[in-house]
C-alpha cells in the first residue's frame, strides 16, 4: 500500500484553545480501486473526525466524497472504519488520537464502495421494505387500544436505531461472506423484528420469516454488533436471542410437535 501525502492546513490565526498538527490517512478512490491519501492538518481544541473532514475538503480535497447530516449523532450517515473501528465521525473526538500517529479513516467495508468514504447501502432499503409492517388489533370496545407502561419500556430501546449500519457492518456472516446477503436481513433488522414482534398490539406472524428468509439461524451472537451500536442498544441480548427462543418454541420444541400431531389427528 502507497500513501500521498499533501501539504500542511493551518487554521485563522485567532483560533481559540490548543492546535494540534494531525495526518489524517484518508481513503480515496471509487469502484475501480483507490488507496490511502495522507493529509497533514493543524486541528484546533474541540473537533471531531466530521469537522476535520469537512476541513480537508475546504482546504486540501475538495473532491473528497462523504455522507454526513445531522453532525449530532442521530442520522446515522457519517459511518466510517477510524483505525479499524466503526464509529461514527461526528461523534469520535480527535482528542482521543496521538497527534505523533495518523489517523486513518476509511468507508465502511461490507457495503460496495461508491466514491472515497461513501459506500452503496441500499442492501438495508431492499430488506426493510421485506420486513412486514405493523399490523395492530382491533381496538378495545370502547374504541381505544391500551398498552402497559413495561410494554412501552420494552420496545423503546429497539426505537432508538438511527440505521448508521455500523452493526451491519460488523456483521462477519456478511461481512466475510456476502453471498450471504440474500438470506440474512442482520442484525439492525433483527432489531426492527424484535420490536415489531414484542409489541403487545401487533397481530403479524413473522416467526417463519425471521427462521427462513431473515435466517437468524446463521446468527451465531458474538455480540460485535452490539459492541459497535452507538445507540447502546443490546442487540443481541435484547433482540435476537429472544427471536431465536421464539422460532426454538416454534419449530424446534418436540413437546410442541407431539402435541400439535396429536391435534392434528383427533
Amino acid at each position: 500500500m502507497t500513501h500521498r501525502t499533501t501539504d500542511l492546513a493551518t487554521p485563522p490565526k485567532d483560533t481559540p484553545g490548543e492546535i494540534n498538527v494531525y495526518t489524517m490517512r484518508v481513503f480515496r478512490g471509487n469502484t475501480e480501486g483507490g488507496d490511502f491519501v495522507d493529509y497533514r492538518l493543524a486541528v484546533p481544541e474541540g473537533q471531531v473526525v466530521l469537522d476535520v473532514i469537512h476541513a480537508l475538503q475546504a482546504t486540501q480535497a475538495n473532491d473528497l466524497a462523504v455522507r454526513w447530516n445531522c453532525k449530532a449523532g442521530k442520522c446515522g450517515s457519517c459511518s466510517a472504519e477510524i483505525d479499524g473501528k466503526p464509529k461514527l465521525m461526528c461523534m469520535t473526538r480527535m482528542s482521543l488520537f496521538d497527534p505523533e500517529e495518523p489517523i486513518t479513516v476509511a468507508p465502511i467495508k461490507t457495503f460496495p464502495l461508491i466514491k472515497d468514504l461513501v459506500t452503496d447501502v441500499s442492501f438495508n432499503y431492499e430488506v426493510a421494505r421485506a420486513v412486514p409492517a405493523f399490523k395492530p388489533r382491533p381496538p378495545e370496545a370502547d374504541g381505544r387500544y391500551r398498552m402497559m407502561q413495561e410494554d412501552i419500556e420494552r420496545g423503546q430501546e429497539f426505537r432508538k436505531c438511527i440505521e448508521c449500519f455500523l452493526c451491519q457492518n460488523v456483521c462477519h456472516v456478511i461481512r466475510d461472506h456476502p453471498e450471504n446477503k440474500e438470506r440474512f436481513y442482520g442484525p439492525r433488522f433483527f432489531v426492527r423484528l424484535a420490536e415489531l414482534e414484542m409489541h403487545p398490539l401487533d397481530m403479524e406472524d413473522r416467526t417463519d420469516l425471521i427462521r427462513k428468509a431473515a435466517g437468524i439461524g446463521m446468527c451465531n451472537i458474538t455480540k460485535c454488533c452490539t459492541e459497535v451500536c452507538p445507540e447502546d442498544i443490546h442487540i443481541t441480548d435484547n433482540a435476537i436471542i429472544p427471536l431465536k427462543e421464539r422460532v426454538a418454541d416454534r419449530f424446534y420444541d418436540p413437546f410442541r410437535w407431539i402435541f400439535g400431531k396429536l391435534r392434528r389427528e383427533t
